[in-house]
C-alpha cells in the first residue's frame, strides 16, 4: 500500500455560523477533494444550543470527519484524540477500498473478514497511523464568544504538536483564523512542522465579530489545492530539468 499523506482540516469553534457559505456544503466539497474536515465544538459551563450542535455534526458527518463537543479544561486532550480518531477512520477507508479491489464483491468493507484476518488489518492500520505523512490546517473561531477560550485553545494545538511529532510519519501544520482582522479569514501561520510560534502569536489576538465558519472550510480548501498544486509544479520542473541535463 502507498503510504501517501493525510489531509485534515480541524474546526475548533463555540457556535454556529452566521455568514456566508453553507460550511456543510463546504466540508463536502473538502471532502470530495480528499480532505477529511473535524470539528471540536468548545463549550464552558453554558450549554451549547441545539442549532449549533446540529451544524458540527453536519460539518464532521459531510466532510468525512469526527466531531466532538467538550468542555474547556477538555479540549486538550479531545484536540489529540479527534485528530487521531479521524486519522484512523481515513486508513479504514482506504484499507477497505484496497480490500475491494483485491477481494472482489466478496467483502465489501474490513468487517466482513473473520477475526483474526481484522486484527492484521487493524494492525497494519496502526502501524499506518505512526508513519503516514499528515497534514492538518487548523481553523480558529476568533468571535466575541471566543475571547476567554483562546488560551486553552492555544495549550490544546501546542500538545496536539508534541503529540503528533512524536510519530515517525512528518508532519505540516498551518493555522487560520476567522474571522480575521480585515476579511472574514486570515492566515495566522503558513505550513510548518510544529506550532510552537503560536505562544507568541496567540496573547496578541483580540477576539470579536462574527462566524463565518462556511468561507473558513471553503478558504481552507483553497489553500491545500494552491499548496498542492504548487508541489506538482516543482516536482514537474525537477523532472524537465532532470531531462534536459541527460
Amino acid at each position: 500500500m502507498r503510504k501517501g499523506t493525510l489531509k485534515q482540516m480541524l474546526v475548533i469553534t463555540d457556535g454556529g455560523s452566521n455568514t456566508g457559505e453553507d460550511p456543510v456544503a463546504m466540508a463536502a466539497l473538502a471532502k470530495e477533494q480528499g480532505i477529511s474536515v473535524n470539528v471540536i465544538g468548545v463549550i464552558e459551563e453554558d450549554i451549547i444550543d441545539e442549532q449549533s450542535t446540529r451544524e458540527i455534526e453536519g460539518i464532521a458527518m459531510s466532510g468525512g470527519g469526527v466531531s466532538q463537543i467538550v468542555y474547556v479544561k477538555q479540549l486538550s486532550q479531545t484536540v489529540q484524540m479527534v485528530t487521531r480518531q479521524a486519522m484512523t477512520q481515513t486508513l479504514q477507508g482506504v484499507v477497505n477500498k484496497e480490500l475491494q479491489q483485491i477481494l472482489g464483491s466478496s467483502v465489501s468493507k474490513m468487517e466482513d473478514l473473520p477475526p483474526e484476518k481484522r486484527g492484521e488489518i487493524m494492525e497494519v492500520v496502526d502501524e499506518l497511523g505512526e508513519t503516514v505523512d499528515l497534514e492538518i490546517l487548523i481553523l480558529v473561531d476568533m468571535s466575541g464568544s471566543m475571547k476567554n477560550k483562546l488560551p486553552t485553545v492555544k495549550e490544546a494545538l501546542l500538545d496536539l504538536s508534541l503529540s503528533l511529532n512524536a510519530r515517525i510519519g512528518y508532519n505540516q501544520f498551518a493555522v487560520f483564523l476567522f474571522p480575521g482582522k480585515k476579511k472574514d479569514v486570515e492566515k495566522l501561520m503558513d505550513w510548518s512542522p510544529k506550532l510552537e510560534s503560536l505562544s507568541t502569536i496567540f496573547p496578541k489576538l483580540t477576539a470579536g465579530g462574527i462566524t463565518p465558519t462556511g468561507p473558513a472550510i471553503k478558504e481552507a480548501t483553497h489553500y491545500f489545492n494552491k499548496k498542492h498544486s504548487l508541489r506538482g509544479l516543482l516536482k514537474n520542473n525537477e523532472q524537465y530539468n532532470e531531462e534536459s541535463s541527460m
